[in-house]
């Protein structure tokens, strides 16, 4: 399946779903658990970093743009808005995707974003061409091997504080976080998708 027609699936299965809530569905929906406790505690990325991040990951308009963890869903809306991209949050978590649905809705780019509330590890990434991580040091590097399985040639993966072990980052750039200095750190997936560090 062409990637368009693969996004274009996605969009209209996650319109399906969110279109089939309602009444108590919805209720039972916000009461929800995630399927198995998140592997990280959720802290939102500075919008300062946010956009740092999109500047340094060199995020446009032709990008789809994956939040693995996405929160509130700051990262992807500002994707969106900012830079024209399309974009998809992943959160295992159901209070995060309603937050980001509901601030992408508020934002008016509901409609170029997909919400999938999974579990980031078995998140189908092959239409990715941007991949944004604010996880951990054990995540990242439990989730590098993936990365550099499936994702195509070209595509760009940056991670906000965290490193990826002797995976060496093209770009680190520093930056000013909540707590005071932190690093950004940008991969970009070689021809050989990245089989050695």
């Amino acid at each position: 399946m062409q990637t368009s027609q693969r996004w274009l699936a996605l969009l209209v299965g996650a319109f399906a779903i969110a279109a089939a809530a309602g009444g108590v569905e919805r209720a039972l929906a916000q009461a929800q658990a995630p399927t198995r406790a998140p592997d990280v505690h959720y802290q939102p990325t500075p919008h300062r970093v946010v956009t740092e991040m999109l500047k340094v990951a060199q995020v446009g308009a032709n990008d789809v743009l994956y939040d693995l963890g996405c929160g509130d869903g700051r990262i992807v809306i500002a994707a969106v808005k900012q830079r024209g991209a399309r974009g998809v949050c992943v959160d295992i978590d159901p209070q995060r995707i309603r937050e980001s649905r509901a601030n992408a809705e508020r934002a008016g780019v509901a409609e170029r974003i997909a919400f999938l509330e999974q579990d980031l590890f078995e998140t189908d990434l092959r239409d990715a061409t941007v991949v944004t991580l604010f996880l951990s040091p054990d995540l990242n590097l439990k989730l590098r091997p993936k990365l550099q399985r499936v994702l195509k040639p070209g595509t760009r993966v940056i991670s906000y504080v965290h490193s990826m072990g002797d995976w060496k980052p093209q770009t680190v750039k520093r930056v000013k976080g909540a707590s005071g200095p932190r690093k950004l750190y940008l991969w970009t997936i070689a021809a050989d998708r990245g089989a050695r560090p």
